[in-house]
């Protein structure tokens, strides 16, 4: 009983991932990020409490369709061991770590596995899947934007970046239809800048 009450006052706090932290801001878009969270009976919603690292802490009215459980163990301040690097192709979903400096956690951004430039994406004569390089694209920004593409070593793979652009960390291949559809459902309205 203690429990539930603790639950129902909002005393509880659970750790969990929030999908498009500062819901509508787009430096968030198609990311989830570790959180605290506490359920508010009244609202039917969540308030999460970030890492003290950034602008905004606390965000208020989080809808029960924001939330999920950690995907993986590896906590946000450290570099997830991908295993999947060997079997990525071109059209794959995956979410890969990123953060903006090295104060920051990692949060999770979605993006899909691009075909390298030299490839002109015909199934028939693609060989991408056998390269060193792997190409990341991240559809929601505009093409020509230095936020759309990134590349990354599949044999040689670690945090890669720099202070301007931020920090590549572990990648997690998506394989459920519902993870995908979770994060198609995510898309924003129009393509980011």
């Amino acid at each position: 009983m203690a429990l539930y009450l603790s639950l129902e006052s909002g005393k509880f706090w659970v750790p969990a991932q929030v999908y498009n932290r500062e819901n509508g801001n787009v430096g968030f878009m198609l990311s989830c990020y570790d959180a605290k969270l506490s359920y508010d009976s009244r609202t039917d919603t969540f308030l999460a409490r970030y890492s003290p690292r950034g602008r905004r802490t606390i965000e208020e009215n989080i809808g029960w369709d924001r939330i999920r459980a950690p995907a993986v163990d590896t906590p946000s301040n450290v570099l997830h061991i991908s295993d999947c690097l060997s079997d990525l192709n071109p059209g794959d979903h995956v979410e890969i770590q990123w953060r903006r400096n090295k104060e920051f956690p990692y949060g999770w951004w979605y993006c899909v596995v691009g075909h390298l430039e030299s490839c002109s994406g015909n199934e028939s004569y693609c060989h991408c899947q056998y390269s060193d390089t792997v190409i990341l694209e991240f559809n929601q920004y505009a093409p020509g934007s230095s936020w759309r593409r990134t590349t990354i070593s599949r044999k040689d793979h670690r945090e890669g970046g720099d202070e301007a652009g931020g920090f590549y960390g572990g990648i997690r291949k998506l394989y459920e239809d519902h993870e995908i559809s979770l994060w198609k459902s995510l898309w924003p309205a129009q393509i980011l800048e």
